[in-house]
């Protein structure tokens, strides 16, 4: 074997034992994020295969495409579960919550406000209603998402309790509830509350359903959703503000967000491209 031969195995075997014992430098390690989602739409639209598509489902694309070490893994969990979850760490991050769901008095870290939604009532539009139907909404047959925190409710989502102040039947999507409430059956559903999104996206599509449904002037609640993650955990809310501030300063966040009929908070741009980084 030629003096040539001999070195080129030489340094291949050497490389090779360097390699693993993590001597050389390799390739950028990827970035790998589990999010928690659950059906939320238009904010996460959970599909059939658990893929979320709506405003998550872009901005998982858009971060991916922004960041080339990055990999986004979605966790498929429930508005109930998702506590649970979180604190068996089956999740790095969740999305899109408000610090008064149930977060502030957990062990976790939240940022600031990085979209705003609300949530109104919707009955049947008939000749005797108006916008005074919903003055006294607790008295009212009311149909919810379970595990959602409402406002009329005072975000309680206990279902005995909510069953034991309030008639209430409840729904795992706002389609079903929409359903019950064009029945026309009093007892079961008078009211559902949607929130604003989901229902601009349906009565844009469709203009009966339009002038089927009176809707409150005046929201059940109004949020700041915000990111949330663990204090202690591999992957933080401080992270993941990081990874959505290119986003957020060349503009293509705000483009998704209006995309799904949905709001920024006040001044998050300005806030964040003056700062530099999240607060």
């Amino acid at each position: 074997m030629s003096v040539t031969g001999r070195f080129s195995r030489t340094f291949l075997q050497l490389a090779s034992t360097a390699l693993l014992a993590g001597w050389l430098p390799i390739a950028q390690s990827e970035t790998v994020i589990t999010l928690g989602a659950y059906h939320f739409p238009p904010i996460a639209d959970m599909g059939s295969n658990q893929k979320p598509k709506g405003l998550l489902g872009d901005l998982i694309t858009a971060l991916e495409a922004a960041h080339d070490d990055l990999d986004i893994r979605v966790f498929h969990t429930s508005p109930k579960r998702r506590y649970l979850d979180f604190e068996a760490g089956r999740y790095d991050i969740i999305l899109f919550e408000s610090a008064d769901w149930g977060w502030s008095d957990r062990d976790a870290l939240i940022s600031q406000p990085i979209l705003v939604e609300e949530e109104v009532y919707v009955a049947l539009n008939k000749p005797d209603r108006d916008q005074s139907f919903f003055d006294a909404i607790a008295s009212r047959s009311i149909v919810a998402m379970s595990g959602y925190h409402y406002g009329f409710a005072n975000r309680e989502t206990d279902p005995d309790v909510l069953r034991q102040n309030f008639r209430i039947e409840f729904s795992d999507n706002h389609s079903r509830s929409l359903q019950l409430i064009k029945a026309d059956r009093p007892s079961l559903a008078e009211v559902a509350i949607i929130n604003r999104s989901y229902l601009r996206d349906i009565l844009a599509e469709n203009d009966v359903c339009r002038s089927e449904l009176l809707i409150s002037d005046k929201p059940d609640q109004r949020y700041q959703l915000r990111v949330i993650g663990r204090k202690e955990g591999r992957v933080t809310a401080d992270d993941l503000m990081r990874l959505l501030l290119p986003l957020i300063a060349n503009g293509s966040y705000a483009e998704l967000v209006h995309k799904w009929g949905l709001q920024l908070p006040d001044n998050l741009p300005a806030q964040l491209a003056a700062n530099g980084h999240p607060e």
